[in-house]
């Protein structure tokens, strides 16, 4: 274990003890063996600083870096697990975390360009405009006369983070030889994925290319606007985009004195995050209220203005498909087909009887439906979820961990703009509607299309690795029609498997054999 992560781990401890973080976990329900701890651990003899237990938290999370910062930033959202003084504590996180100073932001800027912020810009705001964990902002004015934010990255972030990873990589293996129940969460493969994520939101460049992509993703959209991104000053540790003008999400007097229809708000976020998901596969994963605005016009028909896109999520064909099948079978109470869709995606124990799971399934989720969104706590329903999964060895998917922390938070911004919106009519018709088009004739011919201009590439490789295995008996005649005919073959077999993922029926499954026998009789037909 290296120097940096012993000292990183003390830094850790200094920090639990200066706040004193262990009031909150000795104000739990503990074993008895545990709480004999509050009168041996030395320092809770020590005279101490008393802080209120939100800002304690919040003051620790600060200190720790950002990581942790990450962390409470996900917490502040999630107001109906929390309580009141923590929450509001937290809230503090998303935006309004110390800056560094100034004069190393306008150097950093200098360093990148290689020029004076003077001959760069026609005017510079020295003082920040907003701080967070991995970033702080500068206003400035091109010279054009465009007004732009400038997001500069933190100084020696990179040390401090590759500690805190190895400590978490540290802390998850020790845990899976310990716990099936930790194995089965897949910890050191969950760190392994934000680590990626963390490592990611440090390159700007990398950001600018993803709010390049959403700004084309919403083009001309009357329910999302991305602010400009200005290319030519964009480098690895500087973003230059357009400055916006908007409301923040959470100022709720600001929205209520402009006339903001506050329903209206809440059922375009949830149609926008599904249309990120399923239309294009790209989805914001960072979406905690610091990083969303109100526009200012149209407030009857509210426009949101999204930043911040360091932190982005796609999922595999085959897991959003799974996963929209899920959610039909949800919407229709249909646990039966929740219960085999777990099994045949792998996710639960091949061996578990549909029966069980389904009855489990319906214990859990039929008292939610036909509720306001005030009346449900997903971050309870989640709970209990866990413990049927523990129950039936369900495991964790690190690939839907980001899709998880984003869902959170979509609940917890609809709890704070309209706690009467129901998810559940608001997601269903539009997910009904993109099931509908992909198993459209134009959708299935287009995919079958793209596999096909796949052909010739198939084909040689077929040929290649034939020839690599069967060298040393002579071909028959007329090999090469038979490798042809296997490489077609393989081509149809690998479309109809993509196929099945869309239209998951007896249609596709029908299909099969008379592809297949098509293939076979062309193959004769040509012998």
């Amino acid at each position: 274990m290296s120097l940096l992560a012993i000292r990183r781990l003390l830094a850790i401890l200094r920090v639990v003890i200066r706040y004193r973080l262990d009031d909150l976990l000795f104000a739990a329900r503990l074993p008895w063996w545990l709480a004999v701890l509050r009168f041996v651990l030395p320092w809770r003899l020590l005279p101490r600083k008393h802080y209120p237990r939100g800002e304690a938290l919040k003051l620790a999370l600060q200190d720790l870096g950002p990581i942790f910062i990450k962390f409470g930033q996900m917490l502040s959202t999630r107001r109906d697990l929390l309580a009141p003084d923590i929450a509001a504590e937290l809230c503090f996180l998303q935006d309004k975390v110390p800056p560094f100073d100034p004069a190393q932001a306008q150097s950093m800027i200098e360093a990148q360009f290689g020029d004076s912020v003077e001959n760069l810009f026609a005017w510079f705001e020295a003082a920040p405009l907003a701080s967070a964990s991995i970033a702080q902002v500068h206003a400035a004015r091109l010279t054009n006369g465009d007004e732009v934010i400038i997001k500069v990255i933190r100084p020696n972030l990179e040390a401090v983070i590759h500690a805190d990873i190895a400590w978490l990589f540290a802390l998850g293996r020790f845990a899976e030889r310990l716990s099936s129940e930790a194995r089965r969460l897949h910890l050191v493969d969950v760190v392994s994925d934000y680590e990626k994520i963390i490592f990611d939101e440090l390159d700007l460049l990398r950001e600018a290319a993803n709010a390049s992509q959403f700004r084309r993703n919403f083009a001309n959209s009357p329910k999302l606007y991305v602010p400009r991104v200005y290319w030519p000053l964009c480098r690895a540790r500087v973003l230059v985009m357009e400055r916006i003008n908007g409301i923040p999400v959470t100022d709720l007097a600001a929205l209520k004195a402009q006339n903001t229809d506050f329903r209206r708000l809440a059922e375009s976020g949830v149609e926008l995050f599904f249309t990120q998901l399923f239309r294009d596969n790209f989805f914001h994963a960072d979406m905690h209220p610091g990083n969303i605005f109100v526009s200012r016009a149209h407030p009857q028909n509210p426009q949101y203005i999204a930043i911040d896109f360091g932190i982005v999520g796609s999922l595999s064909t085959e897991d959003k498909d799974y996963l929209a099948h899920n959610l039909m079978a949800f919407f229709n109470r249909d646990y039966r087909k929740v219960a085999q869709l777990h099994i045949d995606s792998g996710w639960v124990a091949a061996g578990t009887r549909v029966e069980d799971f389904e009855a489990a399934v319906r214990t859990v989720c039929e008292p939610i439906f036909e509720l306001p969104l005030k009346d449900i706590s997903f971050g309870h329903l989640l709970l209990r979820l866990f413990q049927i999964a523990r129950r039936f060895d369900m495991e964790v998917q690190p690939q839907l961990v980001l899709l998880q922390k984003t869902l959170l938070n979509i609940e917890g911004l609809g709890r704070q703009l309209y706690p009467e919106l129901n998810l559940w009519e608001t997601a269903k018709p539009f997910i009904e509607r993109w099931m509908r088009e992909r198993v459209s004739p134009k959708q299935i011919f287009n995919h079958l299309k793209s596999q096909l201009e796949q052909l010739p590439q198939l084909v040689r490789s077929t040929q290649m690795a034939m020839e690599r295995l069967a060298e040393p008996p002579p071909a028959p005649p007329n090999s090469h029609l038979l490798e042809r005919g296997i490489g077609v073959a393989l081509l149809v077999v690998t479309a109809l498997q993509q196929t099945s993922s869309i239209m998951p029926d007896s249609s596709s499954t029908l299909l099969l054999p008379a592809l297949l026998g098509a293939v076979g009789l062309y193959l004769i037909l040509r012998r």
